[in-house]
């Protein structure tokens, strides 16, 4: 048995039939030429496949040791692992569109996983329109991160749609095969041995080294209760209640949309920002939407954990390296420009705060920090003391454009998790040329939820014109409809929201599209969800058609 360390442990700890904690996400694809769905899947061969077949901890179930349930958490192989439980395949029912397909998705990232089994499960899903077909996966965060989980998604892919493999991301063929081919060496976890005085000995020295920096970082941390801080947010200062922050149950329901790549990179170039600064600010203007049309937009700005990676270049490993640094959100400043300088001034402080930390320093202080998060969530206090008002993580993902047996590979849209206290998660990837955002939100909790996707879309086009990218007056048709590949055939919007795409004939054809909860929805051939502003549209493929 191997023990469980205390970042991934927490994540078991926290959980509850109500708060499920796993992470996932769909995969949507183009089917080749020819190449029905059923066929595609029948290719698939994981028969036969043992624990030792897998890398940690994919082969391994939870169990505790001698002290029982008030102990250690370890992990220990499954010596009689079942493939078909894992790998499952599901059709949607008639018509299937999107809707359906989220629909699925909201109800499979509902329930538990079983925790007397290795803690991951596949979809293989048929039944889509167009000629695609998605996999849902999810995975315990005990055991993964966002990081690690893209480098699972392309274990199994290439950039070659030739490229065949019969792999599962999660065994260890697929592991080593991935290392091989960036030139990696295989993660060797090093945990000094127990009872041991030069461990000790060598454990106290790093603590000490680290104490000074570790000692700094959280006086300025506390510094931001008392305003001595500047810019600094902190987890429960100044946190409103919404509905947002209140305690979830255990029903989800999950929306996507995409966006270009170029377009957020236009307003970062005009506003001299980062990725991030955008992207919470398109978050920061679509959550002030979604309040004020529930009539409960608070005094105080709404504060957002954003996860930051804290994974070494070369680490392979499974399992969890990340911290958080909070953000204001600044959703009390109706000016969109000032709201955007107030956010980038608040990532600004929280990253000054980790930066003269090493990565095991910045580790340890995360832990330290995110203690009492864990237990007003294990207390069943999260939603009467919030420790922020959402989670908003984006999460690296590949530039080039991949596919899977030849199946290309259209999207890559998260499903994360949500707790008592913050009932909405958004976590965005970054693929090809597009950024795909998933957003997790408790049923019970929060109505409409893909309303989200509209107001993402007007966030967007607020930011384009403070930077100067838009001129004259903004028009109905906001671009946000998927970005046409091969052919534009009908289907529907993400989320249950529905769009109408007007086509105008000029020497180059443009699409523009708007969302309106009720309206028809043209999609493309590739991507349910793709965002753009002018596009030209292609010929349909014989294929046909996140």
């Amino acid at each position: 048995m191997r023990r469980i360390d205390l970042a991934d442990a927490a994540f078991l700890m926290a959980e509850k039939r109500e708060t499920p904690m796993h992470v996932g996400g769909v995969s949507l694809y183009t089917l080749p030429r020819g190449v029905s769905a059923r066929e595609f899947v029948s290719e698939l061969t994981v028969d036969g496949l043992g624990p030792d077949d897998f890398r940690e901890p994919f082969g391994e179930y939870v169990t505790t040791g001698r002290a029982g349930p008030l102990g250690p958490l370890y992990w220990a192989k499954d010596k009689s692992i079942d493939i078909d439980y894992h790998v499952r395949h599901s059709a949607l029912p008639s018509p299937g569109r999107y809707r359906e397909l989220f629909a699925l998705v909201s109800r499979l990232h509902s329930t538990l996983l079983d925790r007397n089994r290795p803690l991951w499960e596949i979809h293989l899903i048929e039944g889509l329109q167009n000629h695609q077909f998605a996999v849902y996966s999810k995975m315990h965060h005990a055991a993964i991160d966002g990081v690690a989980s893209m480098q699972l998604t392309q274990s199994i892919s290439s950039t070659d749609p030739d490229f065949r493999t019969s792999d599962l991301p999660m065994s260890m063929k697929a592991y080593q095969r991935h290392l091989a081919a960036i030139g990696a060496r295989k993660a060797r976890r090093v945990v000094p041995e127990e009872r041991e005085l030069r461990a000790v000995a060598e454990a106290l020295k790093q603590q000490f080294d680290s104490s000074a920096q570790i000692l700094g970082a959280l006086r300025r941390f506390g510094g931001a209760f008392f305003g001595r801080s500047g810019n600094l947010a902190v987890p429960w200062h100044n946190v409103p209640r919404t509905s947002i922050n209140t305690r979830v149950d255990g029903a989800r329901r999950f929306v996507a949309q995409s966006w270009e790549f170029e377009r957020v990179k236009a307003v970062c170039k005009a506003i001299d920002g980062t990725v991030n600064d955008v992207v919470l600010a398109m978050c920061s203007g679509a959550l002030r939407r979604y309040l004020q049309g529930h009539h409960e937009l608070p005094k105080h700005s709404l504060k957002a954990m954003a996860p930051v990676s804290l994974r070494e270049k070369d680490d392979f490993s499974a399992g969890n390296a990340v911290g958080f640094i909070t953000a204001d959100l600044a959703t009390n400043i109706s000016e969109p420009q000032r709201r955007l300088r107030t956010i980038q001034e608040s990532m600004r402080a929280g990253k000054d705060l980790l930066k003269g930390l090493s990565s095991r320093e910045a580790i340890l202080f995360m832990q330290l920090t995110q203690v009492p998060a864990l237990l007003t969530s294990m207390l069943g206090l999260a939603a009467q003391f919030p420790a922020f008002s959402t989670v908003i993580s984006n999460v690296p993902g590949p530039r080039e454009q991949l596919y899977w047996n030849g199946a290309r590979m259209d999207g890559i849209y998260p499903a994360s998790i949500v707790f008592d206290g913050f009932a909405m998660n958004i976590t965005l990837v970054s693929y090809a040329k597009s950024l795909d955002f998933g957003i997790i939100a408790c049923r019970r909790s929060l109505p409409e939820i893909q309303r989200m996707i509209d107001y993402l879309e007007d966030a967007l086009v607020e930011l384009e014109e403070i930077a100067g990218l838009r001129t004259g007056k903004r028009t109905k048709a906001a671009a946000k409809k998927p970005v046409p590949k091969k052919s534009a055939k009908k289907a529907p919007s993400t989320g249950g929201t529905k769009v109408r795409t007007k086509t105008k004939a000029k020497t180059k054809a443009k699409t523009t599209s708007r969302t309106k909860p009720g309206t028809k929805t043209k999609v493309n051939a590739k991507s349910p969800v793709r965002a753009v502003a002018k596009r030209k549209v292609r010929p349909k493929s014989k294929a046909g058609v996140r």
